[in-house]
């Protein structure tokens, strides 16, 4: 098993443990490792570290937020070259997270502004920010690393889709397509997953996502395909320690009548190719 999206402490929210409690969480589990993420640090220090003393393959990566300039290369280019193998455009800093009342940095400290992130179609092609994306893209390009789409909107990630195929890059998940953002339907995800797209779903929206039934994540994984990804996006302190959070996963969807083994591979085989080199 391998877990492509798990949170943990120190971080701006509240996370069930620290790095090195969810690193023994995975161990006792039977992992073979794990992807750390955040939404406003790189990751990629902390999971070098944990992964030495562990024994697990844990990746790092970064999360193209405010608190690291948005969408900035010289951040992407530091990660990726110090052993960062995942890019995740904007989640929290996304336009679409501020105009569905979702947790912002911001939130905080009323002093910290309101901006919000956007590529193109959402962002004029002529601007700054858009030349930005594009030198992003072409790094993950060069590093081979995952392009992950984060919270921005259905047709920020049809955009990325093909500025990736332009670039070669196979390495390429929908970050929870189905969650409140992007709030991507079946039919648009299995004609994403048709070009090669990754797509994720997260035991998160399973027990955390306002009208998400196990019914509705089965439609989304028999629209993915082979291209299924199965991830805790877990570390909250109200929910289950992250490998626990997986498995309640994998069984509410074999319940829905999917086949387990598929599952299995979805949260296993699947993720782990996708990640590593």
């Amino acid at each position: 098993m391998f877990d492509v999206h798990v949170h943990a402490a120190p971080d701006v929210l509240a996370r069930i443990g620290h790095d090195d409690q969810i690193g023994a969480a995975y161990a006792r589990a039977g992992y073979s490792g794990f992807v750390l993420k955040a939404h406003h640090e790189s990751t990629v220090g902390r999971a070098s570290a944990l992964s030495r003393s562990s024994g697990l393959d844990v990746v790092g990566g970064i999360t193209l937020n405010r608190a690291v300039g948005g969408i900035n290369p010289a951040a992407v280019l530091s990660a990726l070259s110090t052993g960062g193998r995942v890019v995740w455009f904007p989640t929290a800093d996304a336009h679409t997270q501020e105009s569905a009342g979702l947790p912002r940095l911001g939130d905080l400290d009323e002093r910290l502004d309101r901006s919000v992130l956007s590529v193109p179609p959402v962002l004029a092609a002529d601007s700054a920010s858009a030349e930005n994306a594009a030198f992003v893209l072409d790094l993950i390009a060069e590093h081979d690393a995952v392009l992950c789409t984060g919270h921005l909107s259905g047709a920020e990630c049809r955009w990325l889709l093909e500025q990736a195929e332009a670039r070669g890059i196979d390495r390429f998940l929908l970050t929870h397509p189905s969650y409140t953002v992007p709030g991507m339907e079946p039919g648009e995800i299995a004609e994403l997953a048709a070009r090669g797209a990754h797509v994720e779903i997260t035991a998160y929206q399973l027990f955390h996502q306002h009208g998400m039934t196990p019914a509705r994540l089965a439609a989304v994984a028999r629209a993915a395909g082979s291209r299924l990804v199965l991830a805790s996006d877990a570390g909250q302190p109200d929910s289950p320690e992250p490998p626990a959070a997986l498995e309640q996963l994998i069984a509410a969807l074999t319940a829905e009548g999917l086949d387990p083994g598929w599952l299995r591979d979805a949260s296993g085989d699947t993720p782990r190719k996708l990640v590593l080199p």
